[in-house]
Protein backbone atom coordinates (compact mmCIF):
# COMPACT_ATOMS: atom_id res chain seq x y z
CA UNK A 1 0.00 0.00 0.00
CA UNK A 2 1.31 3.40 -0.95
CA UNK A 3 0.83 7.02 -0.11
CA UNK A 4 -1.98 7.32 -2.69
CA UNK A 5 -4.13 4.78 -0.83
CA UNK A 6 -3.44 6.59 2.44
CA UNK A 7 -4.37 9.95 0.92
CA UNK A 8 -7.58 8.44 -0.43
CA UNK A 9 -8.46 7.33 3.12
CA UNK A 10 -8.24 10.90 4.47
CA UNK A 11 -11.49 12.21 2.91
CA UNK A 12 -13.34 9.50 4.81
CA UNK A 13 -12.52 11.46 7.97
CA UNK A 14 -14.38 14.43 6.49
CA UNK A 15 -17.25 12.14 5.48
CA UNK A 16 -17.39 10.73 9.02
CA UNK A 17 -17.46 14.19 10.60
CA UNK A 18 -20.18 15.34 8.18
CA UNK A 19 -22.14 12.19 9.01
CA UNK A 20 -21.72 12.81 12.75
CA UNK A 21 -22.94 16.38 12.24
CA UNK A 22 -26.00 15.03 10.44
CA UNK A 23 -26.61 12.68 13.37
CA UNK A 24 -26.34 15.46 15.95
CA UNK A 25 -28.38 18.04 14.02
CA UNK A 26 -31.08 15.81 12.56
CA UNK A 27 -31.25 12.19 13.68
CA UNK A 28 -31.03 12.98 17.40
CA UNK A 29 -34.15 15.18 17.08
CA UNK A 30 -36.27 12.25 15.96
CA UNK A 31 -34.61 9.24 17.57
CA UNK A 32 -32.95 8.25 20.81
CA UNK A 33 -29.15 8.52 20.96
CA UNK A 34 -28.97 4.76 20.54
CA UNK A 35 -31.14 4.69 17.38
CA UNK A 36 -29.53 7.84 16.00
CA UNK A 37 -26.14 6.21 16.34
CA UNK A 38 -27.34 3.07 14.57
CA UNK A 39 -28.85 5.11 11.74
CA UNK A 40 -25.68 7.18 11.55
CA UNK A 41 -23.60 4.03 11.21
CA UNK A 42 -25.76 2.90 8.29
CA UNK A 43 -25.51 6.29 6.57
CA UNK A 44 -21.74 6.28 7.07
CA UNK A 45 -21.51 2.86 5.42
CA UNK A 46 -23.55 4.18 2.50
CA UNK A 47 -21.54 7.40 2.13
CA UNK A 48 -18.17 5.67 2.36
CA UNK A 49 -19.33 3.03 -0.10
CA UNK A 50 -20.22 5.73 -2.61
CA UNK A 51 -16.91 7.46 -2.02
CA UNK A 52 -14.85 4.27 -2.47
CA UNK A 53 -16.82 3.36 -5.60
CA UNK A 54 -15.95 6.71 -7.19
CA UNK A 55 -12.28 6.78 -6.17
CA UNK A 56 -11.72 3.10 -6.89
CA UNK A 57 -9.87 3.71 -10.19
CA UNK A 58 -7.37 5.86 -8.30
CA UNK A 59 -6.58 3.00 -5.92
CA UNK A 60 -5.13 1.00 -8.83
CA UNK A 61 -5.93 -2.34 -7.23
CA UNK A 62 -4.38 -5.19 -9.19
CA UNK A 63 -5.65 -8.22 -7.26
CA UNK A 64 -7.83 -9.33 -4.36
CA UNK A 65 -4.87 -9.56 -1.98
CA UNK A 66 -4.08 -5.89 -2.54
CA UNK A 67 -7.76 -4.99 -2.10
CA UNK A 68 -7.90 -6.74 1.28
CA UNK A 69 -4.60 -5.14 2.32
CA UNK A 70 -5.97 -1.68 1.58
CA UNK A 71 -9.14 -2.46 3.52
CA UNK A 72 -7.12 -3.77 6.45
CA UNK A 73 -4.90 -0.68 6.55
CA UNK A 74 -7.92 1.60 6.27
CA UNK A 75 -9.47 -0.18 9.27
CA UNK A 76 -6.26 0.24 11.27
CA UNK A 77 -6.04 3.93 10.35
CA UNK A 78 -9.70 4.46 11.26
CA UNK A 79 -9.50 2.74 14.63
CA UNK A 80 -6.22 4.49 15.51
CA UNK A 81 -7.68 7.84 14.49
CA UNK A 82 -10.88 7.23 16.42
CA UNK A 83 -9.14 6.21 19.64
CA UNK A 84 -6.47 8.92 19.34
CA UNK A 85 -9.05 11.64 18.84
CA UNK A 86 -11.17 10.20 21.63
CA UNK A 87 -8.29 10.17 24.09
CA UNK A 88 -7.20 13.68 23.04
CA UNK A 89 -10.71 14.88 23.86
CA UNK A 90 -10.57 13.14 27.25
CA UNK A 91 -13.05 10.39 26.46
CA UNK A 92 -12.74 7.37 28.73
CA UNK A 93 -11.76 3.96 27.39
CA UNK A 94 -15.19 2.73 28.50
CA UNK A 95 -16.86 5.42 26.38
CA UNK A 96 -14.64 4.66 23.38
CA UNK A 97 -15.19 0.92 23.56
CA UNK A 98 -18.97 0.96 24.02
CA UNK A 99 -19.61 1.30 20.29
CA UNK A 100 -17.79 -1.99 19.75
CA UNK A 101 -20.29 -3.92 21.88
CA UNK A 102 -22.45 -5.83 19.42
CA UNK A 103 -24.31 -7.53 22.27
CA UNK A 104 -25.57 -4.11 23.35
CA UNK A 105 -26.86 -3.42 19.85
CA UNK A 106 -23.99 -1.15 18.89
CA UNK A 107 -23.26 -1.71 15.22
CA UNK A 108 -20.05 0.28 14.72
CA UNK A 109 -18.25 -2.99 14.00
CA UNK A 110 -20.50 -3.34 10.97
CA UNK A 111 -18.92 -0.16 9.58
CA UNK A 112 -15.44 -1.46 10.41
CA UNK A 113 -16.20 -4.70 8.58
CA UNK A 114 -17.62 -2.84 5.57
CA UNK A 115 -14.57 -0.59 5.44
CA UNK A 116 -12.41 -3.69 5.37
CA UNK A 117 -14.27 -5.32 2.47
CA UNK A 118 -15.16 -2.22 0.42
CA UNK A 119 -12.00 -2.21 -1.71
CA UNK A 120 -12.46 -5.91 -2.41
CA UNK A 121 -16.16 -5.56 -3.27
CA UNK A 122 -15.40 -2.70 -5.65
CA UNK A 123 -12.59 -4.76 -7.15
CA UNK A 124 -15.00 -7.65 -7.77
CA UNK A 125 -17.75 -5.47 -9.21
CA UNK A 126 -15.51 -3.37 -11.41
CA UNK A 127 -13.63 -6.39 -12.78
CA UNK A 128 -16.62 -8.52 -13.81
Amino acid sequence: MGIKQFLLWLPMIVIAFANATLRELLFIKFYSEYRAHQLSTITLIFLCSLYVWFVFPLLQIKDSKQAFLIGFVWVLLTVCFEFSLGRLTNKSWEYLLRDYNLLAGRIWLLFIFCLFILPYLCYLLKNK
